[in-house]
């Protein structure tokens, strides 16, 4: 696989490259790994250094790549990360662990940045996406149906069932991380729907398929997180209010705690699919912040040891840590989650500054897509802890943040080129403050 994904690389795109990365990451199983001197080596590993050796043997898009705060938030993340190993006991363990996860998470990261240089190609990979995606919800619909899985010959599959339905895993270690690959990409390829003018039905149908792929999962996070998204792009045309809904929300929420003996999202959780797994996520946040759970390890954290927080809970063998944030805070402490969460309100912010210069309405629905992927995702990631693909899948998005302000520039450079001895351009200039600095992306081409 890891063969065939590199010669499809070499000769073709570089952005069909990433094309080819995620569908190596989707349908080869990540369990099937080649152990080599204590590291699993798996084929989406190997194409991403195959991508970076076609990016900088056979193309000129290097050149043109500039420097961003994100691009040096995810270097720090990892440094930050393995630094509190030194204070752990378990410094060689996380230095492997990490060297995995710089193959799994900021390599795509910055395929993705180098790569993405216009609105061209990043409607080409989201074509891709949903090109991989389809026949997978098919395959994801009809596990969940019948109990079947297509993929059962590579590792046994031991069924189970909830609300009668067969919980579904494909090439997935777990139907949740299956379910959250659509949710997480799903919303983000609704962006096409207003940048094509040929085979709209299509694509329509496919962006179907994804939000059935999640449901079919038959998990309350992907649920969640594609509910959200699907709410956030819903309200488009009513973003002018999303002042007055956050404070309502607030209020709300903050309602809740005062008149309420428990908290705002144990309140919550009674409305899931599994008020018992419910219950834990909201008893493990409770374990975690106020009842101790950190104590003498904020700074660090516990490194990749069980931090015996199921004790307080519910006496189970080990800690089941469904809950992303939580997951970052235990292993590295403050030094790891402070910059972890600075990636996070960076790449929101590179969204926000998008949208704000944009000059296309197309443009800005492509933008509200991701933005709305981005709010299911923060808001799911309180209920599920990431790893496999869709913790790649992160990564790749935080690169789409980070390519996003450039692609509008690319596009504004046209328009404004178009419009330039037009009458209004200076009141066009008013009127978008974020084009001051416009030009600051030259126009790549790509070989």
């Amino acid at each position: 696989m890891a063969v065939v994904g590199c010669v499809l690389i070499f000769f073709t795109r570089p952005v069909y490259g990433l094309v080819v990365y995620i569908a190596v990451l989707v349908w080869y199983p990540s369990y099937l790994a080649v152990e080599v001197a204590s590291f699993d080596i798996t084929a989406s590993r190997v194409i991403t250094l195959a991508i970076f050796a076609k990016l900088f043997l056979g193309t000129n898009l290097p050149q043109y790549f500039r420097w961003i705060w994100l691009d040096k938030l995810i270097i720090l993340c990892f440094v930050a990360e393995i630094a509190t190993g030194a204070t752990n006991g378990s410094l060689s363990d996380l230095i492997k662990n990490r060297i995995g996860a710089v193959f799994d998470m900021a390599i795509p990261y910055f395929a993705v940045r180098l790569i993405l240089v216009s609105k061209e190609e990043y409607l080409r990979l989201l074509k891709g996406i949903l090109l991989i995606s389809v026949p997978f919800a098919v395959l994801t619909c009809y596990q969940c149906l019948t109990g079947a899985n297509p993929f059962d010959f590579l590792r046994e599959y031991n069924a189970r069932i909830r609300n009668g339905f067969f919980r579904p895993e494909l090439t997935f270690s777990d139907s949740i991380m299956l379910g959250m690959f659509f949710a997480m990409f799903g919303p983000v390829c609704a962006g096409l729907l207003r940048n094509v003018q040929n085979n709209k039905l299509f694509y329509q149908a496919g962006i179907a398929f994804m939000i059935i792929g999640a449901i079919s999962s038959v998990s309350s996070g992907p649920i969640l997180v594609i509910i959200l998204a699907v709410v956030f792009i819903v309200c488009y045309r009513w973003r002018r209010y999303w002042r007055t809904a956050m404070l309502v929300t607030v209020v709300m929420c903050g309602c809740v705690e005062i008149i309420s003996n428990r908290h705002f999202y144990d309140v919550l959780g009674g409305y899931t699919m599994s008020p018992e797994t419910a219950w834990y996520r909201s008893k493990l946040i409770d374990v975690a912040i106020f009842e101790g759970g950190m104590s003498g390890h904020w700074l660090t954290g516990f490194g990749l040891v069980d931090p015996g927080w199921s004790f307080q809970i519910d006496n189970r063998s080990q800690t089941d840590m469904v809950n992303h944030y939580l997951l970052v805070l235990c292993r590295y402490g403050l030094v790891g989650f402070i910059p972890f969460m600075s990636v996070v309100i960076v790449a929101v912010r590179e969204i926000v500054r998008a949208f704000k210069a944009s000059m296309s309405e197309p443009d800005r629905c492509m933008i509200w897509s991701l933005a709305g992927a981005f709010f299911g995702i923060l808001i799911g990631l309180f209920s599920v802890s990431l790893f496999g693909p869709p913790k790649t899948i992160l990564y790749l998005l935080f690169g789409f943040c980070g390519a996003m302000p450039r692609i509008v520039s690319e596009t504004n450079v046209k328009i404004l080129a178009a419009l330039q001895h037009n009458p209004g351009f200076v009141n066009i200039l008013q009127k978008y403050p974020a084009l001051r600095s416009y030009r600051r992306y030259p126009v790549s081409p790509v070989k």
